[in-house]
């Protein structure tokens, strides 16, 4: 199939603009969006470029997004990038895994997966979520034998000892050496990827449009949600035991 000039200008456009801001508005950039949404020809071009860049571009709404693939450490995170944002400057892989439970714990919180929307509550205090991170990990520790933990493909025990290892801090202190602290990095990283609105002086998360769509239309299908609700579920079923 062959392409006009116009169109393969056009692509390259769209292309670099979500390079640069990494989704595409239709009400900031209405020309752009237009040529993306409504010329087939325009929209297989910036596909072609998001595959060879290692990504996926996706359209959820009114707006174009340009999403990393997992294995794309270039425009995304490594492990070893991800724990050095996320961990203590010592951080080992309990702590590295214990960071990715709270991000899946935020996920459970504000997605049940049900519904024309997956979305099942509007903000969440810093404090419940604290509690929540500690009754799952607690539930998961008591609920899954060590021997059971590779099995199951989570390690409760591991992650619950880095969770006892941070200090708990009334006063707030945002050391990453503490429970607060190392929420609140996590907090303000999410935020800084235009995934929660973190309000720190109420001490409240509430998610965002991007985050929405992406669970609703791509995270959240029936396949993945499975997948997301079993890694939680473990937590509250007793070994050997079955939910009603």
């Amino acid at each position: 199939m062959g392409y006009e000039a116009e169109e393969i200008r056009q692509s390259q456009e769209i292309f670099y603009y979500l390079l640069e801001h990494r989704e595409l508005q239709e009400e900031q950039e209405q020309l752009l969006y237009r040529a993306y949404a409504e010329q087939e020809s325009v929209q297989n071009l910036v596909k072609s470029q998001g595959e060879v860049a290692l990504c996926n571009i996706e359209r959820y709404g009114n707006v174009i997004y340009l999403i990393p693939k997992e294995e794309n450490h270039f425009l995304g995170f490594s492990k070893a990038h991800l724990k050095t944002a996320l961990c203590k400057s010592n951080g080992t892989d309990k702590d590295y895994y214990l960071s990715q439970f709270v991000i899946l714990t935020i996920l459970v919180e504000f997605f049940d997966g049900q519904g024309s929307s997956s979305k099942s509550r509007e903000y969440m205090r810093v404090g419940e979520l604290q509690n929540c991170i500690s009754q799952r990990l607690k539930e998961g520790a008591q609920n899954v034998p060590p021997e059971e933990e590779e099995q199951k493909g989570i390690a409760f025990s591991n992650m619950m000892e880095a969770y006892e290892a941070l200090r708990s801090d009334e006063k707030g202190s945002r050391a990453r050496t503490t429970k607060e602290g190392f929420l609140h990095n996590i907090l303000m990283f999410l935020q800084k990827q235009g995934l929660i609105e973190y309000v720190e002086q109420d001490e409240m998360i509430k998610t965002t449009r991007k985050l929405d769509s992406f669970m609703d239309w791509n995270l959240l299908n029936q396949n993945n949600y499975q997948r997301i609700r079993k890694v939680l579920q473990e937590a509250a079923q007793p070994a050997g035991g079955e939910h009603e």
